[in-house]
């Protein structure tokens, strides 16, 4: 797993994962599969639910925990028949540990036949859930949203300006006497580009 991406104390950014991890981790027996996935939406969630559930059909339980939202405040932690709390919450505690969201993890169990104890089982989990977090890689994503221009022509020049001097994302734009255009750019930055584009003559803001 790479280190943490250096934050440069903005609030318009959140931790995740790049990709999916899959393993195994074997305690007395059982077979804990893990998985971690990066995810925006509860249907995202279902969705990858649902095809461990038909390839892994056979298995004693499917346990998951997932954090959606860049302050995290969505979450939930299922423990699919096992004890209360024994599964669940040590893979949530996981991904909270690791300050991340808009993700999934889930650990897919076969039972060996020996008890593990509720003791044994968080332990369990716990690890199943942090390895398939180490095995990935925690990227920083930031949050974006969208401004829509529209100015004459002979701005241009002063638009692209703005857009060069802060790496701003030109979604779509027609090239007319009368120009439209789409920027996307982080939310951190929408002060300074709004103040710089509001400056240039003929420009009409709306944000989206």
């Amino acid at each position: 797993m790479d280190d943490y991406p250096e934050n440069p104390d903005q609030n318009d950014s959140y931790l995740t994962l790049a990709g999916k991890t899959e393993g195994i981790y074997k305690e007395l027996g059982s077979k804990f599969l893990y998985f971690a996935f990066p995810v925006k939406t509860e249907e995202a969630i279902k969705s990858e639910l649902s095809a461990l559930r038909k390839t892994y059909f056979d298995a004693s339980h499917h346990c998951y925990a997932w954090v959606l939202g860049q302050d995290g405040t969505q979450f939930r932690a299922n423990d699919d028949g096992e004890p209360n709390h024994s599964a669940g919450d040590p893979i949530l505690g996981q991904i909270r540990s690791n300050q991340l969201t808009n993700v999934l993890t889930v650990v897919v169990r076969y039972f060996g036949g020996t008890k593990l104890g509720v003791s044994g089982l968080i332990k369990a989990y716990k690890t199943a859930a942090a390895l398939a977090i180490e095995e990935n890689q925690i990227i920083r994503e930031w949050v974006k949203i969208s401004m829509n221009l529209r100015f004459p022509y002979p701005s241009m020049n002063e638009v692209m300006k703005v857009v060069k001097a802060h790496d701003l994302e030109i979604f779509s734009q027609e090239m007319e006497l009368d120009c439209r255009m789409t920027l996307t750019f982080r939310e951190g930055l929408k002060g300074q580009v709004f103040t710089k584009l509001e400056g240039i003559e003929g420009m009409e803001i709306k944000n989206d």
